[in-house]
């Protein structure tokens, strides 16, 4: 019998724990639990289940859930031993609640949900996001026109849609007016005065040491300007200085549109029901990202190591206006372009994870880039993920493969097929046994 994962649970004997479990099979992907196995998969010996056990229990489970559940229930033979199997499919219309607390699966276990994830579960159910309801105690007068004038013109120039100039017009269109009332996205993007959402930056030498600190509650595209300006301020700049007459070439510590598309990345996937600050903090040789609110819907740490994750957007809204005025280029693409462009600087590196309620990217280095040079780290002949296993070789050849993946921010057999297509254009080699050698770059 299988192990206990996202979609089985074994449980001794009929109890609450074997609802809750429903329940979150229900608010996930469904599942299964059998009533008379033990942990270790084994059946419970002298476990029965009686002539009216199997409706009793159904009975109960409808009873104690919200909307209620009847599962498919079914009684097997296993190991000489009878076993109680119920099964969920995913419920269309969630969070299901067990005697008033809610549960969602995840991987072997049930976890309960805080009411912020209530709240978006019960949103992303009805495929609607919280930047798409009608902003609170607020009015056309709330919003700036010109700003708003401003914001057609760029889309029309963009391309990607067409906007009348009929502001009023054009707002409905998009759904940023609904029923003569702003939304949400509205206010964030138009409001005439400071928005209540933070964004708060800082220049650190250590943790506990703050050189700068700033504090920003601008509507959201004077903020990505005012985020980048303050960026740029506290990052370092080598100049490369060539030929004759002398030339010299700005070379900044870390690639601007990365910077950019990390700045774009916290402010559009925010929760924004979430009381916490956006917190940018600048170190000398790293800058943090945070924003309130864990990866949204099915998307987790892995998929974002991968070239091809799947597009989840918390604000539907606010990701489509970004869209539309060219700040992001595709949705589900983001990492991908940071990922190319730190890949130009050989020593430079992007971590992420989930972190107090929210999501943070930390990209670092260990050698600031100072030239423009072509070297073997950064041989044309190579593509920027390539060139980004050739730069972390450069820095300790006796690395492993599962070192170099995790350093990468990509799977163990995909950096395989990378390492052997190295080999095979003579660009890498390995010295010496796998466990005693080395990796060797070849000029």
């Amino acid at each position: 019998m299988t192990k206990e994962d996202q979609h089985i649970e074994y449980k001794s004997g009929f109890n609450d724990e074997v609802i809750e479990t429903l329940t979150a099979f229900a608010n996930t992907k469904g599942g299964k639990v059998l009533v008379g196995v033990k942990n270790d998969g084994n059946p419970v010996q002298g476990f029965t289940v009686g002539d009216e056990s199997i409706q009793k229990w159904v009975n109960e489970i409808k009873t104690k859930t919200q909307p209620s559940i009847i599962p498919d229930a079914e009684v097997v033979e296993y190991k000489s031993t009878e076993v109680a199997i119920f099964r969920v499919q995913e419920f269309p219309v969630k969070p299901i609640a067990c005697r008033g607390r809610y549960f969602k699966r995840v991987k072997n276990s049930n976890h309960q949900l805080t009411p912020l994830e209530i709240s978006d579960l019960n949103l992303q159910t009805l495929q609607v996001s919280w930047d798409s309801y009608p902003a609170a105690n607020t009015s056309i007068e709330d919003i700036d026109l010109e700003k708003v004038r401003k914001f057609v013109n760029k889309v029309n120039e963009t391309g990607r849609f067409h906007l009348s100039g009929i502001l009023m017009e054009d707002l409905k269109k998009l759904k940023l007016i609904n029923n003569g009332k702003i939304t949400n996205a509205a206010l964030l993007l138009f409001a005439k005065d400071d928005i209540i959402y933070n964004v708060h930056l800082g220049r650190f030498k250590t943790p506990d040491m703050i050189i700068d600190d700033k504090m920003l509650r601008l509507p959201l595209f004077d903020a990505v300007d005012a985020i980048m300006k303050y960026l740029i301020s506290q990052i370092k700049v080598a100049f490369e200085i060539k030929g004759m007459p002398t030339q010299r070439t700005e070379i900044f510590e870390y690639p601007i549109p990365a910077l950019r598309e990390l700045t774009l990345n916290a402010l559009i996937h925010r929760d924004y029901l979430s009381s916490a600050d956006i917190q940018i903090k600048v170190f000398d040789n790293y800058i943090t990202f945070f924003n309130p609110g864990k990866l949204h819907d099915d998307l987790n740490i892995e998929d974002l190591k991968t070239d091809s994750y799947p597009a989840f957007a918390r604000n539907k809204l606010l990701a489509e206006i970004f869209y539309l005025t060219g700040e992001i280029e595709k949705y589900g693409s983001g990492f991908l372009r940071i990922r190319r462009e730190i890949a130009e600087y050989p020593t430079m590196k992007m971590d992420f994870k989930e972190i107090g309620g929210g999501f943070m990217v930390k990209i670092s280095y260990t050698r600031q880039k100072t030239d423009l040079k072509t070297d073997p780290k950064t041989d044309p002949k190579t593509d920027p993920i390539d060139t980004l296993i050739l730069s972390v070789i450069s820095d300790t050849s006796r690395i492993s493969i599962p070192d170099i993946a995790k350093q990468i921010n990509r799977g163990v057999s995909a950096t395989k097929g990378r390492i052997a297509r190295l080999k095979a254009k003579g660009l890498l080699e390995r010295v010496g046994s796998a466990k005693g050698g080395y990796w060797k770059i070849n000029h």
